[in-house]
């Protein structure tokens, strides 16, 4: 996931506004004590997220894929007075250190977080969403989307992670690499999709982020 040179993204960095001290506590118990830390959001990408929904302002936010809670605090600081952000994860053993943290960022009664499959979930919600963020399995991001995209208000937004996956979208595709090619038809489907205008931005492992026309 290095597209930039660390020093560039050092300087990036240093030209943020600061990470708050509930993320950056997140950031470092995920790193001590989480698989896979490199899922977290981060500071530089957690940042944009914020900006992204404060300029929305959105009422209703939903998260597909929620690992230890830090995105979904950074969105969820953009949200309206009257707003509720509902995030969904399979991994019920990450559930109680993202409550923890949703409680000490003052969220936890903004932030609904449901456990199981986003498949069958995301249908019971019957909510018409502000912004939508997408950072779960990957051979679901097409089935995601369409499940979401009725339901995105006028001028509301689809984000999605990781499209750039390490840059494998660029290079030769292994027969048995599901996970590219799932990328590669999103990608595809989101650029040829005549609802939604969209940039893929080449931030972290890449974001897609798109508005509904």
């Amino acid at each position: 996931m290095e597209f930039l040179d660390p020093k560039l993204e050092t300087y990036c960095e240093l030209h943020t506004s600061a990470e708050e001290p509930v993320l950056q506590e997140l950031n470092r118990q995920t790193h001590l004590k989480v698989l896979k830390p490199r899922m977290l959001s981060g500071h530089l990408q957690g940042q944009l997220l914020s900006l992204l929904s404060k300029m929305r302002n959105p009422r209703r936010i939903l998260e597909i894929g929620t690992y230890t809670g830090y995105s979904a605090i950074c969105l969820a600081q953009g949200l309206s007075p009257d707003g509720h952000l509902h995030t969904i994860d399979i991994n019920e053993e990450l559930q109680s250190m993202a409550a923890e943290y949703f409680q000490k960022a003052q969220l936890d009664e903004k932030i609904t977080m449901h456990i199981g499959a986003a498949a069958e979930i995301v249908p019971q919600l019957h909510e018409e969403w502000d912004l939508v963020f997408i950072d779960a399995d990957k051979e679901n991001y097409s089935l995601y989307y369409d499940l979401v995209i009725d339901r995105i208000a006028s001028n509301g937004y689809i984000i999605a992670d990781n499209v750039l996956w390490s840059g494998k979208v660029v290079q030769p595709v292994k027969a048995n690499d599901k996970s590219t090619k799932a990328l590669l038809d999103f990608n595809a489907k989101v650029q040829s999709d005549p609802r939604v205008d969209n940039v893929l931005l080449p931030v972290r492992d890449g974001l897609m982020v798109c508005r509904k026309i």
